[in-house]
């Protein structure tokens, strides 16, 4: 294999340079190494964007603009994993503003159909607690949530 890990191909129709560049805009460690244009080959209307390469915190991705045949689901989600509170409201905000959707226990949806979960990395230390009624308590506060809610998912953990 050449290189290492995978590159994710995104399906979009039209909206990858803008997908692109919405991604690079959110995320610290990112960018765009290249934007490949349709030739007179085809397929489409030279000049226009067909891909457009990037990366995400060390994630490889290919944005494709393959046309409407396609759409995203929530079958696929990209997890970011949050180290507070203030990672988990700024990932949330940046991806749900100008249309995004939110969705229950830390999924949502940007503004391209991408599924997403913002998740603190205390999560799985609460919900995966020896103590079953502990683990209990705060996956039940978990799925009642939107946003998860770091504070409030502890206090559901110790019972208050």
């Amino acid at each position: 294999m050449a290189g290492e890990g995978f590159i994710t191909c995104l399906w979009f129709d039209g909206q990858a340079e803008e997908a692109a560049n919405h991604y690079v805009s959110i995320f610290k460690d990112a960018g765009i190494s290249g934007v490949h244009r349709v030739n007179d080959a085809g397929p489409g209307k030279p000049g226009t964007v067909m891909t457009v390469e990037f990366e995400l915190n060390g994630q490889r991705f290919v944005g494709l603009n393959g046309g409407p045949e396609f759409t995203f689901n929530e079958a696929i989600s990209f997890q970011i994993p949050c180290a507070d509170q203030d990672e988990v409201d700024y990932y949330w905000t940046r991806l749900t503003e100008d249309g995004g959707q939110e969705s229950e226990c830390g999924w949502l949806k940007d503004k391209f159909g991408v599924s997403w979960q913002v998740v603190p990395t205390v999560l799985f230390e609460l919900i995966g607690d020896p103590d079953p009624q502990k683990a209990a308590r705060a996956t039940k506060a978990m799925l009642s949530m939107r946003k998860l809610d770091i504070a409030e998912l502890r206090r559901a953990h110790a019972g208050k």
